[in-house]
């Protein structure tokens, strides 16, 4: 790409980045707009699976409209200028047409971004959740397979991993849950959470054989045939209800938490 085009592009990318929050702060935002309505502990648990849904398709699509925003406000910085200067829609078209390669690169780009922000939504949303109900975790942590969260902390599952839960949320999977089993699968506590209904049986059953448990919403567990049958396909409800809350009881016990 010629320097001039390049110069446009990033011109072009710093002008939008400006006007769009960081994907986190968006996905927080949402969150509490939504259970400051909601302030029951107990109604959140109880209904997990809807909040895990909607929330994330909430934060998702407010970064769009931040989105379609911020475009015009660049579009107009960028091009504005030239584009006053044009006496016919000819040499508007003209001034697009000469910069096709500078455009496309920079939508390419920003659908790229929206499929990573998406997937952050989908994080965010999950650990504010957590939060809300007053659970201890660690989120990133440094350790193999890069998972988001390690309850009820890294260290933790540093002396003794096997009696760390380690939760890792993926939007859609595809082939890219090997990437991230982490010497925590081989003990009791993996936890893989998705909305992505495509997941094979074949892929459940390698699943079972490192010891994850896929967890995801309600709706799906009920209506998705491979999902209804495999044990270790569990719902968030049964994820909280099941592991989460004997394993909190049994670290306040032991000192790991207060």
């Amino acid at each position: 790409m010629p320097k001039k085009e390049q110069a446009t592009l990033e011109e072009l990318n710093k002008v939008f980045s400006a006007q769009v929050p960081d994907g986190r702060t968006i996905a927080r935002e949402v969150v509490d707009e939504t259970l400051a309505a909601q302030p029951n502990a107990a109604s959140i648990k109880k209904h997990f699976s809807e909040f895990v849904e909607k929330l994330q398709v909430e934060a998702y699509e407010r970064y769009l409209r931040y989105e379609k925003d911020a475009w015009r406000v660049a579009f107009a910085r960028v091009f504005g200028p030239k584009l006053r200067e044009c006496s016919t829609p000819e040499k508007v078209l003209g001034i697009i047409g000469d910069h096709f390669y500078t455009l496309d690169k920079f939508f390419l780009s920003r659908t790229q971004s929206r499929r990573s922000r998406a997937g952050t939504a989908f994080e965010v949303v999950l650990g504010e959740l957590f939060k809300k109900l007053g659970y201890r975790f660690d989120p990133q942590p440094e350790i193999d397979g890069n998972p988001d969260f390690v309850f009820p902390s890294i260290n933790l599952y540093k002396r003794n991993a096997q009696d760390a839960i380690v939760f890792t949320a993926k939007r859609t999977l595809r082939e890219r849950w090997r990437q991230i089993v982490t010497e925590g699968a081989k003990g009791l506590g993996f936890f893989l959470a998705t909305i992505d209904e495509k997941v094979s049986e074949a892929q459940i059953r390698e699943m079972k054989g490192e010891r994850i448990h896929l967890v995801v919403p309600s709706r799906l567990k009920e209506s998705v045939p491979q999902y209804a049958s495999a044990a270790n396909v569990i719902t968030f409800e049964d994820f909280l209800e099941d592991h989460l809350d004997p394993k909190m009881k049994k670290w306040k016990k032991q000192g790991d938490i207060s």
